[in-house]
């Protein structure tokens, strides 16, 4: 069984396959415009000092959240 996390606990150069979004509306459809969406892979590239902001990559984009924002989408298999 796979243990399901939040982004925002991932750690730097950790990679994890994003389970569900719970955001709503505009929030959601930015972070599907993105490629975010179930099953997709992402990869945390930066952590801010204070884990206030996050650098992820999915696919060939790097994106950057909130840490409001990352605790909203749920991930597995953090590797």
């Amino acid at each position: 069984m796979n243990t399901m996390t939040l982004l925002s606990a991932c750690t730097k150069g950790g990679v994890a396959t994003v389970v569900k979004i719970n955001a709503k509306g505009p929030l959601k459809q930015r972070l599907i415009s993105f490629g975010l969406m179930k099953g997709s892979e992402v990869k945390m590239l930066e952590c801010a000092l204070t884990n206030s902001t996050f650098e992820i990559k999915v696919g060939n984009m790097n994106i950057a959240l909130r840490r409001e924002e990352a605790e909203l989408i749920e991930v597995t298999d953090v590797r």
